[in-house]
């Protein structure tokens, strides 16, 4: 049986009241339309530090003993949990040390430095939150201080719970479906613990990115699976190992776990933003992105979709609209060969392009002496139904040539 119980959240919903927001649970029109559902918006992007992670950081730390605070607190985070640590540690008057991927965006940095004051310090090493980790664990370990751990905790899992509270507080209809991001696991173990204590028929769906899947592996083999490779886009759900605890309690009360690719996530970020003025980050815009591969289930049904969290950095949006252009289609990268005699290239725009396609980038090195030469051109389609038709006239004219977007290794070389 799960470690959690309700009755953990209700008592974290008592130490948290005061402390940070109860966020709205608002319709979304356009969601609801498009999907032909109820679609509800659990907005903890409008949550004090931007995000969910307030809640699980300040419980924890409030249930600590004052000799145990007397010498500060570490933790290891790719953003939003050191937000909520700082912000805690500032609110508490205590001393932290946080330990953050040289990845984070720098947005992300910035906000920790700016809700934890004089009581913070920030500490940039490794890549990935694993190797932030290992070094918060090490520093802890040698100064005697509190680790707080982003997720694998039953004091973090409960205050993550308390945003399931104000969900079936505030829902005014049996709901049917809660879709939730998995990073390490503590946001889907807390929500899902206290939905499924009060409405067990409720689906509970957790999300991951596709390149970033612990929790699915962990389920698949049966046991916590350390990840050998980790896409680091989604940062706030970039975990190599998900928690002992948080793997226990997802077994438990997941439903389902659907691994979202990270080009749709960037175009439900950029819709989000288009459509409804919502700034929503990765991790954040996950679940609402998971709702395109339940559009037959979730027909007529009541659906909850827990938008974890605000903070992108705005430098990132020109790659999330490359990403998500990619991922739909409508951007392609090729290499072409030229041959080395006037025209070609003329030839190439004229008789190759259609009328509505456009090139965004072309970078061209002319060899002296050859025959021929390569040219790197990105050719951006106004329909995904226009590509076809340009491969066709490639073909037609000639022109010899390699699709790199379809060969990782050659695109991430060279885009």
């Amino acid at each position: 049986m799960s470690r959690i119980h309700i009755e953990d959240i209700i008592i974290a919903n008592q130490t948290l009241k005061d402390v940070v927001n109860h966020t709205p649970l608002q319709k979304n029109q356009v969601l609801s339309e498009r999907y032909q559902a109820n679609i509800y918006l659990k907005r903890e992007d409008q949550q004090v530090v931007r995000s969910f992670k307030i809640r699980g950081a300040y419980h924890l730390m409030h249930s600590l003993s004052e000799e145990t605070m007397k010498n500060g607190v570490v933790c290891a985070s790719a953003g939003n949990h050191a937000q909520g640590v700082a912000y805690s540690c500032s609110a508490l008057k205590v001393k932290g040390r946080i330990f953050m991927p040289t990845t984070t965006p720098r947005q992300k940095v910035g906000q920790v430095k700016l809700f934890g004051g004089s009581y913070v310090d920030v500490v940039l090493t490794g890549d990935t939150f694993d190797d932030s980790y290992k070094e918060a664990m090490a520093y802890c370990d040698e100064h005697q201080m509190a680790f707080i751990h982003p997720f694998n905790n039953e004091k973090i899992i409960a205050g993550q719970g308390t945003a399931g509270l104000e969900i079936m507080n505030d829902i005014e209809e049996p709901l049917d479906y809660l879709f939730c991001s998995i990073g390490g696991g503590g946001l889907a173990s807390g929500v899902g613990t206290y939905i499924k204590s009060i409405s067990p028929s409720t689906k509970i769906i957790g999300t991951e990115p596709a390149g970033a899947a612990g929790m699915k592996a962990s389920f698949d083999n049966g046991g916590v699976t350390e990840l050998q490779k980790l896409d680091k886009f989604v940062d706030g759900a970039a975990v190599k190992r998900v928690g002992d605890i948080t793997y226990e309690v997802c077994k438990e009360i997941l439903d389902e776990i659907k691994l979202v690719p990270e080009g749709k996530i960037c175009t439900t970020i950029l819709e989000l933003y288009n459509e409804n003025a919502i700034v929503a980050e990765p991790a954040g815009a996950m679940p609402i992105s998971a709702l395109d591969f339940y559009k037959e289930e979730i027909k007529g049904k009541t659906v909850v979709c827990i938008l974890s969290g605000g903070n992108n950095d705005i430098g990132r949006m020109e790659e999330m609209r490359e990403k998500s252009l990619i991922y739909e289609g409508l951007q392609h990268y090729f290499i072409v060969v030229f041959p080395q005699r006037a025209g070609a290239l003329r030839e190439f725009l004229d008789e190759v392009l259609g009328p509505d396609d456009d090139i965004t980038r072309f970078e061209y090195n002319k060899k002296n002496n050859k025959a021929n030469g390569p040219a790197l051109v990105g050719i951006e389609l106004k329909n995904q139904k226009d590509y076809k038709p340009l491969i066709e006239r490639i073909n037609k004219k000639g022109f010899s040539y390699k699709e790199i977007d379809k060969e990782e290794s050659l695109f991430n070389f060279l885009i």
